[in-house]
């Protein structure tokens, strides 16, 4: 039996790793128990376990968040299945980093690369059935963020995420993960996955996956081009501008409450305002919504306040905004350790950064992968980006 284990525990990892990707996007909860099972697997897996700066402030950010939660135990079945996120998604963060830093992962990027060909075809179909329900009304875009929203259709949803933001971001995080495999693997910029992976973020109505791929793909195409095409790329982007600003940020109702974007600027503008209200040890795990109802000018029951780092600083005081934001920044050192050219690493870490501005709390289950996956591309090879070709067709 050891043996046999032995022999099949780096497959085993394998296709553990790659089937987290997917359980995050099936409407039955199992990726909890797919992640603590991939990260024992990782475990068995890694000759010797991970020693670094990142992951001692990362358990104390676990340690810390664990004690606030502890010390005021929430009736609310939802505050409980997010807390356990913490233990089970930085458990797998921890042990997946120590696996895939010690390893050699070329299969491993083929095999990623294959599954996201797979979840991506699904996110399109997904799509593809959310738009036909709404007799493609919606498909050059979405006046409202509320007509966005509405497109979601519980009774239509098989795949993915049922909320339009969190949906859209999981698109860009993983689908600029799609855009590098090809970098680093092939030194291949292909083009038609670019524009499928726009075309997703598009459907989705957020406006959430655009913004972050395009900051994303900018930052990528400017240390591939030439100086010639980065000024025709300055020129591009000043053409798009009036159409983005429009279409896809909806400039002119920004700030009504009804706008998603909007809302997040009212809550923004609440913390800030009602900042000496916020105890220095944090108001308790998941208590933007009791701060926002009781502070801002209107709030639309969201858990927490649209920002990660906002969210840390509310939920966790000084300690817990401290000790994630160190957690970030040496785990953006130990890259550097794995590949040391840091033009890589700051077009990797950009999209998310965006969209953690916006949206995320901090700990859940896309934030994790990307940062697993985003270990795995740059610790495989360097990427020299001016001989990085550029193809519109290729696998």
């Amino acid at each position: 039996m050891y043996n046999i284990i032995e022999k099949y525990k780096g497959n085993m990892a394998e296709a553990l790793c790659c089937f987290s990707i997917v359980s995050v996007f099936i409407p039955i909860k199992i990726y909890p128990l797919v992640f603590l099972l991939a990260a024992l697997c990782f475990y068995v897996d890694t000759p010797k376990l991970l020693r670094h700066y990142w992951v001692f402030f990362l358990a104390l950010f676990t340690a810390y968040a664990g004690w606030v939660f502890l010390t005021d135990l929430p009736v609310n079945h939802t505050e409980i299945i997010n807390f356990l996120k913490l233990p089970i998604n930085f458990s797998f963060l921890y042990f997946a980093a120590g696996w895939v830093a010690q390893r050699d992962n070329a299969t491993l990027l083929r095999r990623i690369d294959l599954t996201l060909h797979v979840v991506l075809a699904l996110t399109f179909i997904q799509l593809l059935v959310y738009h036909e329900a709404a007799s493609f009304q919606w498909i050059a875009g979405s006046p409202t963020s509320a007509k966005g929203s509405a497109l979601y259709r519980p009774t239509l949803y098989f795949w993915g995420l049922i909320d339009k933001n969190m949906f859209g971001a999981r698109i860009a995080l993983l689908g600029f993960i799609y855009l590098l495999l090809p970098v680093v693997r092939q030194h291949r910029i292909l083009w038609w996955r670019v524009l499928l992976i726009f075309l997703l973020a598009w459907l989705s109505l957020s406006r959430t996956p655009v913004v972050a791929l395009l900051i994303g793909v900018y930052g990528l195409l400017w240390l591939v081009f030439s100086v010639r095409w980065r000024v025709m790329l300055v020129v591009i982007t000043l053409l798009v501008t009036p159409f983005v600003a429009q279409k896809v940020i909806r400039i002119d109702t920004i700030t009504a409450s009804n706008d998603g974007m909007g809302v997040r600027v009212e809550y923004w503008k609440t913390f800030i305002e009602h900042f000496t209200e916020i105890s220095p040890l944090g108001n308790g795990f998941m208590s933007g919504s009791a701060f926002l109802s009781q502070y801002a000018r209107f709030y639309h029951g969201e858990p927490h306040i649209h920002n990660t780092f906002m969210s840390c600083y509310l939920d966790f005081g000084i300690i817990g905004l401290l000790s994630y934001g160190l957690f970030l920044y040496f785990f953006y050192r130990f890259c550097l350790k794995q590949q040391p050219g840091k033009s890589f690493w700051w077009i990797a870490f950009a999209p998310l950064l965006a969209i953690m501005m916006i949206l995320y709390s901090g700990y859940d289950n896309d934030i994790i992968l990307y940062l697993v996956l985003i270990l795995l591309l740059g610790s495989s090879r360097a990427v020299n980006f001016k001989q990085v070709e550029q193809r519109m067709i290729a696998i």
